[in-house]
């Protein structure tokens, strides 16, 4: 079934990058690679009229799984299989927010085999009429396969979207899932069904947040508090995001790996937003559990 799945991932990078092309009006720049210790990618990166910066990355490796890999996974050594698309999306304006995607699938060659994704939020400036609506579909992907799903996972967002150094959360958060195997019995078959549909999620919802926002007119410092909070993200990408870890101790291609970082980003020492400002505000929306669906 990888084949399958491969193939899937790999359409799925297609259909999402028309998707952003449509919206932004400029065209990826695809760089195929390959890993030196079995299979490749293809990296796609836009910098755009909408998105400053953004990468939709398909990737397919396999080979012997590294040491390291395999006690971070509490999984016996030996061959590997993992495929899956990654996307991060870094918009021009400040009022548009960031978005994270990812959709993967790993086996062994013992049988064991899995899948991980979500997608979460990350505002500049948050918006609670957007992050509700972002939820909300969310959920509805989610009940579609099982109503336990979007508490589970929106919880998991809330925990693992933490930058504990920070004491906050890195934006509205959205879902997360990992190992979601045969658990209950449920096949393969039915997994990558939920899968998909989280995936072909990812465009619709983004494109209707792009444009409820990219005509806004913005200032200097509201373009200084979006590098500012840009900040943020690259410091957990680079300590706490398993994927980078994953990518690196599998000697992915560091470019492919590195392409969730933003093309600039501030670190103010000390900087403290104005009481009661947009900033303020936002930072106080910043918190885990908080009920986005029904607030109240």
């Amino acid at each position: 079934m990888k084949e399958q799945i491969e193939g899937y991932f790999r359409a799925l990078q297609d259909a999402i990058c028309h998707e952003l092309e449509t919206l932004d009006g400029r065209k990826f720049r695809e760089d195929p690679w390959e890993r030196p210790g079995g299979g490749g990618g293809r990296t796609r990166i836009i910098e755009g009229n909408v998105i400053e910066k953004g990468g939709v990355n398909f990737s397919a490796v396999h080979g012997a799984l590294p040491e390291k890999i395999g006690r971070a996974l509490g999984v016996e050594a030996g061959r590997f299989f993992a495929t899956g698309v990654s996307i991060v999306l870094h918009p021009v304006n400040p009022h548009v927010p960031i978005i994270h995607m990812n959709v993967r699938y790993f086996e062994l060659e013992d049988g064991v085999w899995w899948f991980g994704g979500g997608i979460d939020l990350t505002p500049h400036y948050v918006v609670p009429e957007d992050a509700r609506w972002f939820h909300r579909q969310l959920k509805g992907v989610c009940d579609r396969f099982d109503t336990s799903f979007y508490p589970r996972f929106k919880k998991w967002a809330d925990d693992y979207f933490y930058i504990p150094h920070r004491a906050e959360t890195r934006g509205v958060g959205g879902i997360f899932f990992d190992r979601l195997g045969g658990q209950d019995g449920v096949g393969r078959e039915e997994r990558f069904a939920f899968v998909r549909a989280v995936g072909e999620a990812f465009a619709p919802i983004y494109v209707e947040l792009a444009r409820r926002h990219q005509h806004r007119p913005f200032s200097e410092r509201e373009k200084d508090w979006q590098e500012l909070r840009r900040g943020r993200y690259v410091e957990f990408n680079l300590v706490y995001d398993k994927g980078t870890k994953f990518g690196l101790d599998t000697q992915g291609r560091i470019e492919s790996i590195l392409m969730s970082l933003p093309p600039r980003a501030q670190w103010k020492y000390d900087f403290r937003p104005e009481p009661g400002s947009p900033e303020a505000r936002t930072l106080s929306w910043l918190q885990k559990g908080i009920d986005w669906v029904d607030p109240d």
